[in-house]
């Protein structure tokens, strides 16, 4: 199958398809402001029937439907199909579908093709990168959603944008503030989760560089590129060098 393979013709596919859902993520980063143009509703349902057939073949290239389903990203996907089906009923719900980039980063489909061209080491600083971007949008749409209207000091997009990096920053220039105890409340929760994600970004950049490789014995996920043996275990170690 194409979605598993390593052969060349099956990586061109799977790099294509990335690039599409590249391109998907940043329709759903704008879509807050194209919302109000007449081909908005052209391009929604094109991704959703684009969505639809990729969720399909996943499912038909799944060894196991049922534990397919049962994944927090397939359910995710499912979810933001939802809201392309429904864009009207669930506009509110809408900046949601950014968690198609959280979903796309636990996906081994957008891993093995990097893995092989050697960006393999850099897999957990890219996840953590890519973890607090999603964050960062989510609440974006979620503060221009929720807390757009007149007198409240978000003029547009940009402003939810711009409150969401200084309160992560915690910044906190004070030109903008949401109104209201749900407006401190959530910029509690932006602070808390935007520190904890840069200092896990920061803790993946700066770290020692180790290697993925679960221990047969006790599941031990990383270990030193040169090791023997599992350093919680004990058990003996094949690594396969880099080049492998």
């Amino acid at each position: 199958m194409l979605y598993h393979s390593d052969s060349k013709g099956a990586l061109r596919f799977q790099l294509a398809i990335m690039v599409v859902d590249l391109l998907i993520i940043a329709f759903f980063v704008a879509s807050p402001v194209l919302r109000e143009r007449p081909s908005f509703l052209w391009i929604d349902y094109s991704i959703a029937a684009i969505l639809t057939a990729d969720i399909l073949a996943r499912a038909l290239a799944a060894n196991d439907v049922l534990r397919w389903l049962r994944r927090s990203t397939t359910i995710v996907d499912i979810f933001i199909l939802a809201t392309l089906l429904a864009p009207l009923w669930l506009a509110n719900l809408g900046f949601l579908r950014v968690l198609r980039l959280w979903s796309l980063s636990r996906s081994g489909f957008l891993w093995r093709p990097l893995v092989r061209r050697g960006y393999g080491p850099w897999r957990e600083v890219i996840q953590s990168a890519l973890n607090l971007i999603t964050f960062l949008f989510v609440v974006t749409g979620f503060i221009y959603t929720f807390f757009f209207r007149e007198g409240s000091g978000i003029t547009g997009y940009v402003d939810a944008l711009y409150y969401t990096v200084t309160s992560m920053t915690t910044t906190g220039y004070g030109d903008i503030l949401l109104p209201g105890m749900w407006g401190k409340l959530t910029s509690v929760v932006v602070m808390i989760a935007g520190i904890s994600l840069f200092i896990r970004l920061a803790q993946a950049l700066f770290r020692p560089y180790k290697v993925r490789y679960p221990c047969p014995q006790c599941g031990l996920q990383r270990h030193d590129p040169d090791a023997i043996h599992c350093k919680a275990c004990g058990y003996q170690l094949k690594i396969p060098d880099a080049d492998d």
